[in-house]
């Protein structure tokens, strides 16, 4: 099957990510292929119970509550999100979703919470998600119009609606974000875990995609929660937020890079194996130079989406910028490399059932979703604007 290549070489990596990269690509290559894929529900809840009860769901939470590192590793997550996306998008994103739908909880969550969720998602009998989307508050935040309010001592009280929610309509519990008011914009945010039973919260809609994944809007109507379910501090919500997604959008990129170089896999099988004008596609050099030009992404992807998970797991506090320029790059590059294979592919690569055609619906969502490419671009760019006069002080 599809192999990392000489990527788990490389510097950023120490012994137990080797190891565990390849007990992994052995599960999913054993595994994979019989689980089911008609009812997109059904199939994602079998993946998160083969993932949990093989083990591998313990990268998503800390060692305090059986998982695999003190702090969760994004240089692990990355890896398992590459290897299960070149095989099958719908265990990507169902390891994906208990990460992100409960990496607010293991950085923020209480002792006792952490406690009551984290064992559950660990053993894949609890299914997460995040929910921080609205209509008209996507991309920006602070633009976030759902509300949490006191009711009584005790409790607090949400209104809203959320939508684009992954895992919408399956999970067990979200972690949804809402305005607590304590200051304008994003400073009055906060974020609180909202079990799927909770009265008042239901779903209005499940939202078909060109790759079928479990996605949906969800309605609060008076959600009356306890206090103890908020995650962090009064106003923390956007801190929590950036913080999540401080480790996660790395492996987004991760996802890319898997889809990426799957789809490079099935070009150079399908190039060497067509036969034409007396040769092999191979040995045509339009195909070679598409060849070439998909490696060198694909290489280029890998460098980033690891240099990022690398910085993160040596302690730096934050790596917007690395992990904005890992998400920018791997799905830009993601998406040409597929186009190519669909390309070389011919008629079947527009055909149901063959992979890059799969591949093809698959990658187009994640230069979207955690931020959209031109978001990261923003990022970037603003981070570089605002550090430049520092950094080059006492420069010559």
């Amino acid at each position: 099957m599809v192999s990392l290549g000489d990527t788990l070489d490389w510097p950023f990596f120490e012994p137990h990510h080797r190891d565990f990269a390849g007990k992994l690509a052995a599960w999913a290559d054993a595994t994979l292929p019989g689980l089911p894929h008609d009812d997109v529900d059904a199939a994602c809840r079998d993946r998160v119970k083969a993932l949990g009860e093989a083990g591998f769901l313990r990268a998503t939470v800390p060692a305090a509550h059986g998982g695999l590192h003190t702090v969760l590793d994004v240089r692990t997550l990355c890896l398992a999100r590459e290897i299960l996306a070149a095989r099958d998008g719908l265990a990507d994103f169902a390891f994906a979703m208990q990460g992100l739908g409960t990496g607010s909880i293991s950085i923020a969550g209480s002792e006792a919470m952490q406690q009551r969720i984290l064992p559950g998602v660990r053993d894949g009998k609890r299914i997460a998600a995040f929910a921080l989307s609205e209509k008209e508050a996507g991309s920006d935040v602070a633009a976030m119009a759902t509300s949490a309010t006191p009711d009584g001592n005790t409790h607090i009280r949400i209104d809203g609606e959320k939508t684009w929610i992954s895992n919408g309509g399956i999970a067990d519990h979200y972690v949804v974000f809402a305005r607590s008011g304590e200051a304008p914009g994003a400073r009055g945010l906060s974020a609180y875990l909202v079990e799927a039973d909770t009265p008042g919260l239901s779903v209005t809609e499940r939202i078909d995609v060109i790759a079928p994944h479990p996605l949906a809007t969800l309605r609060f109507d008076a959600c009356r929660i306890p206090v103890e379910n908020r995650i962090g501090g009064p106003g923390d919500g956007f801190k929590v937020a950036m913080a999540t997604l401080d480790i996660f959008r790395s492996t987004v990129g991760a996802a890319a890079l898997g889809f990426a170089r799957r789809a490079l896999h099935e070009t150079v099988s399908h190039a060497n194996g067509r036969k034409l004008f007396g040769g092999t596609l191979g040995d045509l050099q339009l195909s070679q130079a598409a060849i070439a030009d998909s490696a060198a992404e694909v290489d280029a992807a890998a460098l980033l989406v690891y240099r990022a998970a690398w910085t993160k797991d040596r302690g730096a506090p934050r790596v917007t910028r690395e992990a904005a320029l890992a998400k920018l790059v791997a799905t830009e590059n993601a998406q040409r490399v597929i186009d190519r294979a669909v390309q070389i592919h011919g008629g079947l690569g527009v055909t149901r059932g063959v992979k890059v055609e799969e591949l093809y619906r698959e990658i187009r969502a994640l230069r979207i979703y955690e931020g959209a490419s031109e978001v990261q671009k923003i990022v970037i760019a603003r981070d570089l604007l605002k550090n430049t006069d520092g950094r080059n002080k006492g420069k010559n």
